[in-house]
């Protein structure tokens, strides 16, 4: 898995690895999905180059806190209304490195 920086993501990347800080959670909203109801949230996250949001969906959600350094693995890159989003999916994980204070 390519380990990659904030300012080289790009829409259409998969299976990338990113190693970033969680700068702030968005508030949870719950959404209809094609699999039932989910939580999502969107985090903002950056690294020495640059801030890139962050999906989180379900259980990711409750995860992450911002100050946070975190692994993401295995993950994917979509663009969603005009916004570049980085996506851990079923094949994906989080890893939390660091708690924050």
């Amino acid at each position: 898995m390519p380990r990659v920086k904030a300012k080289d993501v790009r829409a259409g990347m998969e299976g990338i690895t990113l190693e970033v800080k969680v700068i702030s959670v968005g508030e949870p909203e719950e959404v209809k999905t094609r699999f039932g109801t989910a939580a999502r949230a969107v985090a903002t996250v950056e690294d020495e180059t640059g801030r890139v949001a962050l999906k989180l969906w379900r259980g990711q959600v409750d995860l992450v806190r911002p100050g946070d350094t975190i692994l993401i693995e295995n993950g994917f890159v979509a663009e969603f209304g005009g916004r570049v989003e980085v996506n851990v999916g079923s094949k994906g994980r989080i890893v939390v490195l660091k708690r924050g204070r």
